[in-house]
C-alpha cells in the first residue's frame, strides 16, 4: 500500500486528517491564510521533531534542500520559509494542536489497553505528576516562576498501560501542581498514583466520592488516628503495618471525613515509607507495588525531554511554545499508534532513531523496521564438514 511513498508520507497517512480539519475549522486556524496551511505547519513541526532539527533556519534549510519532494511528503506549499513558520507558530491558535493531540490519544489508548505494566491488576491505573521546563525570564516574561527565573510546567496524567498520556495541561511555573486535580475528568474504578505534593484532603475526598481510588504518601506532619490494625506477615513481606483510621487535625478531618487506610512498608535500604489510600480490598504489598509504578511518569518526562524537542523552543510567545509542545505530544502518540498498527517489536526510542535517518527513503516502514535476517554462512558449514 505504501510502495514508493516516502517514509515521512507513510507516517502521516496514519493521521485522521478529517479530524484535523475539524479542529482547524473549530478555532478558525486558516482565517485569511493563503498558502501555508495549518497542515503544512503541522508537517513542518512534526518533521522537526522526527529529525531533531534545532532551529527554524535548520528546518528551512533541510526542507528547501528537498523542495522537489515536498509535495510527496504531503506539503501543499511550494517552499518553506522560517519567517512564515515562525509567524504561524506565534499566531495560529495552539488549541488546534491540543485538540488534535487529544484525539490521537483517544485512538492510541485502546491499542495499549491490554499492555502489562508491572502489576497484575484488572483496572485502569494512572500516574499523575508534573515536570518543570526552565526558561529565561527576559525572553519568556509570560511564564513567571521565581524572581529571576521563568518556567513552564507540564502536568501529565499517564496511563501506565503503554505510557500514553491521557491528560496534559501546560501552565506557568508558579501554578501549584495540586490545583490541576480540579481539571481532571475522574474515571470511576480507576487508580490514581500521586506523590505527597498532591496531598490535599479536600481534593482526595472528591476522588473518593466519585468512586475512584488513590494511592499517595503521607507527609511528616500528617496526623492519623488508628482504629483497626490488620494482620501482616513481616517474615515474608516488607509490610510493617496495615491500619484503618481517620485524620485528627480539625481541617483535615473536615475535608476528608471518611476512613482511610495507612500502609507502612520498609524499602531495600530499611527506610520506612507510609502510604495513604482509600482502597481497603488490595493486599498491603499490592498497595506498595502500585505506588512503585508511579515512577513510570518520571521516566516518561525524562524520555520526552531527551528525545523530543520540548526544552529548546523555536518561538518565544506563549502560543508558539504551546504549539510546539502539543505537536511534540501528537508526534509521540502517532509513533505509538504506528508501532501497534504495524506490530513493530522495537521500542519507541529505536523507532525514532531509525526514522530520523530515513525520512526521505521509500522503503515501507514495516520492512524498514523489520528485524534483521541472519544470513546463512555457507563457508562456515563447509569448514565444519571438513573437520568432521
Amino acid at each position: 500500500m505504501h510502495q514508493g511513498k516516502l517514509v515521512f508520507s507513510q507516517l502521516m497517512t496514519y493521521l485522521p486528517l478529517t479530524t484535523f480539519r475539524r479542529c482547524v475549522a473549530a478555532h478558525r486556524g486558516e482565517h485569511k491564510v493563503k498558502d501555508f496551511s495549518c497542515l503544512d505547519q503541522f508537517f513542518a513541526m512534526a518533521f522537526a521533531q522526527l529529525t531533531y532539527r534545532e532551529s527554524l533556519r535548520d528546518i528551512e534549510v533541510n526542507l528547501r534542500a528537498q523542495a522537489h519532494r515536498l509535495y510527496h511528503m504531503g506539503f501543499r506549499c511550494s517552499t518553506i520559509s522560517r519567517n512564515t513558520l515562525a509567524n504561524a507558530n506565534a499566531t495560529r491558535p495552539w488549541q488546534i494542536y491540543a485538540d488534535f493531540a487529544q484525539h490521537l490519544i483517544a485512538m492510541a489508548r485502546p491499542l495499549y489497553a491490554s499492555e502489562p505494566f508491572g502489576v497484575d491488576l484488572d483496572a485502569t491505573v494512572y500516574a499523575f505528576d508534573a515536570t518543570t521546563i526552565d526558561l529565561c525570564l527576559s525572553v519568556y516574561p509570560w511564564a513567571p516562576f521565581r524572581s529571576a527565573k521563568a518556567a513552564i510546567k507540564l502536568h501529565t496524567l499517564l496511563d501506565l498501560r503503554g505510557s500514553i498520556p491521557s491528560f496534559i495541561h501546560i501552565t506557568d511555573g508558579k501554578t501549584h501542581e495540586v490545583n490541576i486535580l480540579d481539571d481532571l475528568a475522574i474515571e470511576p474504578g480507576a487508580y490514581y498514583l500521586m506523590d505527597r505534593g498532591y496531598l490535599d484532603f479536600g481534593r482526595l475526598y472528591k476522588l473518593h466520592t466519585m468512586n475512584a481510588f488513590f494511592v499517595t504518601r503521607t507527609k511528616s506532619n500528617t496526623k492519623f488516628k488508628r482504629r483497626y490494625s490488620h494482620p501482616v506477615d513481616r517474615t515474608t513481606t516488607n509490610v510493617m503495618c496495615d491500619q484503618t483510621g481517620v485524620l485528627t487535625v480539625f481541617y483535615s478531618s473536615k475535608d476528608y471525613p471518611a476512613t482511610l487506610r495507612r500502609v507502612v512498608v520498609k524499602d531495600e535500604t530499611g527506610k520506612r515509607i507510609t502510604f495513604l489510600t482509600n482502597n481497603f480490598a488490595l493486599k498491603p504489598e499490592m498497595i506498595a507495588a502500585l505506588y512503585k509504578q508511579r515512577w513510570q511518569v518520571e521516566l516518561f518526562f525524562k524520555w520526552i525531554k531527551q528525545h523530543l524537542r520540548v526544552k529548546a523552543f523555536l518561538g518565544t510567545s506563549e502560543n508558539a511554545v504551546k504549539t510546539q509542545i502539543w505537536i511534540a505530544v501528537a508526534t509521540y502518540v502517532l509513533i505509538a499508534i504506528v508501532k501497534k498498527r504495524l506490530h513493530l517489536p522495537h521500542s519507541l526510542y529505536e523507532i525514532l532513531q531509525i526514522l530520523s535517518l530515513t525520512m526521505f527513503e521509500t522503503t515501507p516502514i514495516n520492512q524498514l523496521l523489520a528485524p534483521p535476517i541472519e544470513k546463512y554462512d555457507v563457508r562456515s558449514e563447509q569448514i565444519q564438514l571438513t573437520l568432521l
